[in-house]
């Protein structure tokens, strides 16, 4: 039997740059988009070939693929802990619609973490849904360390970074730091200059701070309002400067634990186009309440809350990126389109992929979510091939 030639996905509601069109149809040929349009266009002549794959949506929400640039695990299984641990937690945000990934590493001792983006890079080579890898650690101030141990912080170095850029070899995406640690902003400028994207969080930084340090190349805040200053209105702090300034986005974690829904509300409205919606999720995500590990730090999860067995601090999301999708929807009120924008060609401008990942445009990569009335993902691809 001859092979499919790509995959045509018509009559859907297309959700896609800010716009929702009705009656849109998608086709994908070799991992790319390779035609866009409405209506029965997609049955005329050089549109459609004879072995297409052909999907009617019916109706349903079609949305380019998600993409979260700040997750740990999920499905019992955490990043941290090696190749099979993170395709097990790759293939569990998959089928929830999450069709790119970036690695994210908490703190650990410098040789470890070279091995850890090592192994990232490695993977990325045969896995197109792994982006590389984010480290959350260990250049963080230890009085916002959040799920980190504090024993394994340190100030940043032109040698340790040199070494972890060198180990990722061209994979590192993001690196969160505190910018007022001793060589904290020679370092955010060491990171964009070797092209990595210098994130502000786990920070006492102020507004002045954190306006340096996006000055200094910065170019993500890092789960904004968690593990910082908060937003006071005579010491407004890194969220104010993230929001003012068109140079930062900002990561929010929509799960109705880490941020209240208006203020989730408040940044999309201050900060239109800038918002990237992450899980920061952990092992436990789309797997069971118990005990877990988050690197080196016990972790015990109640009712889907994820917590730091020690001291009780939350520690990272049992999140999936379509149930953030419909919390900002159902909850926060945010509007659809704003929303997967957050979800997709954000995320993919913030780390400098705006150009061919976060769009359903022909020449992009071929990652879509199709979507329910009641925003449930019913199918997902990933360059062009339909996953579980």
């Amino acid at each position: 039997m001859p092979e499919t030639v790509g995959t045509v996905i018509h009559s859907a509601r297309l959700v896609d740059g800010g716009d929702v069109r009705e009656g849109a149809w998608v086709r994908f040929e070799g991992g790319r988009v390779a035609a866009v349009g409405t209506g029965d266009t997609w049955n005329s002549a050089g549109q459609q070939h004879p072995h297409d794959t052909i999907v009617d949506a019916s109706g349903s929400w079609l949305t380019p693929g998600f993409i979260d640039i700040h997750g740990h695990g999920g499905g019992g299984a955490s990043y941290d802990e090696g190749a099979a641990q993170i395709l097990t937690a790759r293939a569990l945000h998959r089928a929830h619609g999450t069709t790119r990934a970036v690695i994210s590493l908490v703190a650990a001792p410098l040789a470890q973490l070279e091995a850890r983006v090592a192994l990232a890079a490695e993977l990325r080579a045969e896995h197109p849904d792994i982006l590389g890898s984010h480290l959350e650690g260990p250049f963080l101030d230890p009085g916002h360390k959040g799920a980190h141990d504090e024993s394994l912080l340190r100030d940043p170095d032109e040698a340790a970074i040199e070494r972890l850029i060198g180990a990722a070899a061209g994979t590192l995406r993001q690196v969160t730091i505190a910018p007022e640690l001793p060589g904290g902003m020679a370092a955010v400028a060491q990171l964009r200059a070797a092209g990595v994207v210098p994130a502000i969080g786990h920070t006492d930084a102020d507004f002045s701070g954190a306006q340096a340090a996006i000055d200094a190349g910065a170019g993500i805040l890092t789960h904004a309002f968690n593990a910082m200053r908060g937003l006071h209105h005579r010491e407004p702090g890194p969220v104010a400067a993230a929001t003012r300034d068109p140079r930062l986005v900002l990561e929010l974690i929509a799960d109705g634990v880490h941020v209240h829904p208006e203020v989730v509300r408040m940044v999309f409205a201050s900060a239109p186009g800038r918002v990237a919606l992450v899980t920061d999720a952990m092992a436990a995500a789309g797997a069971s309440d118990g005990h877990y590990d988050l690197g080196s730090l016990g972790v015990d999860v109640v009712a889907g809350v994820a917590r730091l067995s020690d001291g009780g601090a939350i520690a990272g999301s049992t999140l999936t990126q379509d149930a953030a999708l419909r919390w900002c929807v159902e909850t926060a009120g945010i509007e659809l389109p704003a929303v997967v924008a957050a979800l997709t060609e954000t995320p993919a401008r913030a780390i400098g992929r705006g150009d061919d990942l976060g769009r359903l445009l022909p020449g992009f990569a071929a990652d879509a979510v199709l979507l329910d009335d009641a925003l449930r993902v019913t199918g997902v691809w990933c360059d062009g091939a339909r996953v579980a």
